[in-house]
């Protein structure tokens, strides 16, 4: 069941980088991120009433929850700052790159958290899920080849370092998501984390933004905005209870989940009309297969 909430989530997460792509071109950034954690925080904000003074609203169903003691909440804190850490980084970077470009960069996140979940949570991988994780690596390499046909050379861009960036402060979310999730409600968690984010990308954008506001990229509306919002809340309620299956393996949830570059490509076809298709499919062929190997590997005995 986890394996199957985990690709339900990538697939989620693909249609989540097309509408950022889309809400992020031409516009101002940090707004954006701004409007998103609003919205987050606005369809978990009954689940949060609910608990705290005792309504009943959602007992026996999957919004159900409890009040969190003060040391739930300061977890809940930490995993906000190192999301919004990742957000911030991976939005600038989004909007100045290619989707087709970030999509397969993010397929590294696994690898990193797969080093993670060997140090801290003693996982091991077999032979198929170790045959996945090498061809998302041969991917990655692939990709920094073609890109530089757009002029993008991932040792001189700013924006490459940001998603790098993006991508490192991601891992080290998704490895502090396994620790809390052995110990805390994914309602209490998801609830919470967007209604904390949402206070501090207030804090960010009143003192970076708003001063600056006709200085820099104006602000405006786009109907892609609150479908952020939408898909990433219901790609994160997938992965949260993935994560509270105690078979449930960091490292290949991760990875799973990177598989949303499927979905993010044929979006940069589509939508956006990419260009470098033909050699990008093949950096992209190399992330499906490892997918499988990976979703072999992962079956029960």
């Amino acid at each position: 069941m986890w394996l199957t909430l985990a690709f339900t989530s990538a697939a989620l997460l693909g249609f989540y980088d097309a509408a950022k792509k889309k809400a992020l071109t031409g516009n101002a950034v940090l707004p954006v991120l701004l409007l998103n954690t609003l919205f987050s925080t606005l369809f978990f904000l009954p689940a949060i009433l609910s608990a705290e003074f005792g309504l009943g609203w959602f007992d026996h169903t999957l919004l159900a929850t409890a009040p969190g003691t003060w040391e739930a909440h300061a977890l809940v804190v930490l995993k906000s700052a190192i999301v919004l850490t990742s957000w911030i980084f991976g939005y600038f970077g989004m909007k100045h790159l290619p989707i087709t470009i970030v999509g397969p960069i993010n397929a590294t996140r696994p690898v990193m958290v797969l080093v993670g979940a060997f140090v801290i949570f003693g996982e091991r991988l077999n032979a198929y899920q170790w045959t996945g994780v090498a061809l998302a690596l041969v991917s990655l390499f692939l990709l920094s080849r073609s890109s530089r046909r757009e002029g993008v050379v991932f040792t001189h861009n700013l924006w490459i370092l940001f998603i790098a960036l993006a991508a490192v402060t991601g891992a080290v979310s998704g490895l502090y998501d396994k620790y809390i999730m052995a110990r805390l409600d994914p309602v209490f968690v998801q609830s919470w984390y967007n209604l904390y984010q949402l206070g501090m990308m207030s804090v960010v954008v009143g003192i970076l933004w708003w001063p600056r506001r006709h200085a820099t990229t104006p602000f405006h509306w786009s109907w892609a905005i609150p479908l952020i919002s939408v898909f990433l809340s219901l790609a994160d309620f997938a992965y949260l209870f993935a994560l509270r299956d105690p078979d449930a393996m960091i490292s290949v949830v991760s990875m799973v989940r990177r598989g949303s570059v499927v979905v993010s490509f044929l979006c940069g076809a589509v939508l956006f009309r990419e260009r470098n298709l033909r050699s990008k499919a093949v950096d992209l062929a190399f992330i499906l297969v490892g997918m499988f190997f990976l979703w072999l590997g992962s079956r029960p005995a």
